[in-house]
């Protein structure tokens, strides 16, 4: 540990809490830019909203949510139009504080009315979703599931996930949400930190029993019960991948702003926490994404009154030791010089004369390897297969169609102008109207100038980030989304979008193909 910083460059910086811990130009660090800011209970219910409005099916895995108190009046509405359309639904609605963890906060309503607005939401926004009524219970009480996703690249995408992971349980038997045990924490919240200091809690060194086990633990009492285990990973794999999707477009808004290109610069990687509940029919919802997943592996006891000791906590350790060796082997920046020497070694053997022979063997052991055949035992050779499983690009024609935000968000990149800026001014929202061809006898650039401010005059007002003027990314998607209804009317909202980008790339290839001519010239 080098609390004071340290002269000389490290391979890898394991940063603590974010990116900006220290101030790093070289290796790979641990954290990405903008990912604390990203998984924030409404950033994160922003950007899978805008996902919903263009694949509601593929994002139907995210409970119906209003943030607050902005959209305050439209859940009220919303609420009220549901329940005159169907007169038997009882919703429960749980309200989350944006910036709160591991269960600060949280409570739970049965109605609109009951949100506790008097100062606290004002000056703390939230969001509130509907709450999840039937969830699938294991000993009659309810849990939820964490697992460890490893993000090893944003350009190009490059997604693990580890084979197990926690299964968090209440501590009091699960009973359907009433105006009586509303509130009632340990039945209703699956947080380790809020039911931890439950009567009931149950420290077990077996990964099987007690408060907290492992999922495999699950999976498996799930299949002795004929439960189509391999569908279930199928669905949650797909839930991973269309998370950071929804989550990437804003990520590389961050990154090239920190970390611009053709400067030099670290790496990024993350371990992130998905916090995932199981529905009675097996569905997967997503709960939350955790920039900052516990990484503890053991647990304080009391002792006596006000007298506590750290004890090893075997359910911990077996899947959270895995998942951080597993990371720095895949992250290794050695194991790309072991992959040329081995590549020096084919060389060596398929020469044809001994004088190739003798250059590939000078030639390998100028890469760090002996060039005796066989060499060194592979510093991996005594390890156990490694417990991340890559789903991305492993999976990427499958998911491939759902990136438009992505490359509305190249665009968005396109035009910032000035590098490590984050938002868009209106000249260079000017400049991609006018290189794209969008403007027309129906709009004209000073229509174009009414919809920037109009559009950045709202997003601002919310709040979003006030320390640079200008329109934020989720701003120039609503302007785009708004654009490419104007032009596309009769199509579905995703062909509407992708149409309207496809017509986009199409200008602007042609621009620099004019641009490329008139620079030979």
């Amino acid at each position: 540990q080098f609390p004071f910083g340290r002269r000389l460059p490290c391979d890898i910086y394991w940063h603590g809490v974010s990116f900006h811990d220290n101030d790093i130009f070289s290796g790979q660090v641990n954290k990405f830019p903008g990912m604390t800011e990203m998984v924030r209970k409404i950033t994160l219910s922003r950007a899978v909203r805008t996902m919903q409005d263009l694949f509601p099916l593929e994002y139907n895995f995210y409970p119906r949510s209003w943030i607050l108190p902005e959209e305050f009046p439209l859940f009220v509405d919303e609420v009220r139009m549901m329940k005159d359309s169907d007169p038997s639904w009882k919703p429960t609605f749980i309200v989350k504080p944006d910036g709160g963890c591991q269960g600060d906060g949280i409570y739970l309503i049965k109605d609109p009315s009951d949100i506790r607005l008097t100062g606290s939401i004002q000056s703390r926004p939230a969001v509130v979703q509907e709450y999840i009524c039937k969830p699938l219970l294991v000993d009659k009480l309810k849990f939820d599931i964490r697992l460890y996703v490893l993000l090893k690249s944003l350009e190009p995408l490059e997604i693990y996930i580890a084979k197990d992971g926690l299964s968090r349980f209440c501590t009091e038997p699960y009973q359907e949400p009433t105006l009586k045990n509303l509130h009632q924490v340990f039945m209703h919240l699956t947080n380790y930190s809020l039911n931890i200091h439950s009567g009931n809690f149950i420290h077990s060194d077996n990964v099987n029993t007690g408060s907290k086990r492992t999922f495999s633990s699950i999976l498996c009492r799930l299949s002795s019960r004929g439960a189509d285990v391999k569908k279930l990973w199928s669905d949650i794999i797909s839930l991973v991948i269309k998370t950071i999707i929804a989550l990437t477009p804003e990520l590389k808004v961050y990154y090239q702003s920190d970390i611009p290109a053709g400067k030099p610069g670290p790496t990024c990687f993350q371990i992130l926490g998905f916090d995932i509940l199981l529905m009675k029919n097996l569905k997967p919802m997503l709960l939350e994404v955790n920039a900052n997943p516990s990484m503890r592996i053991e647990h304080e006891q009391e002792l006596s009154p006000g007298v506590f000791e750290n004890v090893p906590s075997p359910v911990d350790e077996e899947v959270k030791v895995a998942v951080i060796r597993d990371t720095l082997r895949l992250v290794d920046p050695q194991k790309k010089k072991r992959k040329d020497v081995q590549y020096n070694y084919v060389l060596w053997y398929r020469c044809q004369t001994l004088e190739e022979a003798s250059e590939a063997k000078e030639e390998a052991r100028e890469a760090g390897d002996g060039g005796e055949r066989g060499g060194s035992r592979s510093p991996e050779a005594g390890l156990p297969s490694l417990c991340l499983k890559q789903v991305f690009p492993k999976y990427a024609r499958q998911f491939s169609y759902l990136r438009l935000v992505d490359r509305v968000a190249a665009l968005f990149i396109r035009f910032l102008g000035v590098k490590g800026t984050t938002k868009l001014g209106p000249t260079g929202f000017r400049t991609f109207i006018r290189n794209c061809k969008l403007s027309n006898s129906n709009f004209s650039m000073a229509s174009v100038d009414i919809l920037y401010i109009d559009i950045t005059r709202r997003w601002n007002s919310m709040g979003i980030d006030h320390k640079e003027s200008g329109m934020c990314l989720q701003a120039f998607v609503e302007a785009f989304f708004c654009l490419a209804q104007k032009k596309y009317k009769s199509l579905p909202l995703h062909e509407q979008v992708a149409s309207l980008i496809d017509f986009c790339e199409y200008h602007l290839a042609a621009l620099d193909e004019k641009r490329l001519v008139c620079g030979r010239g």
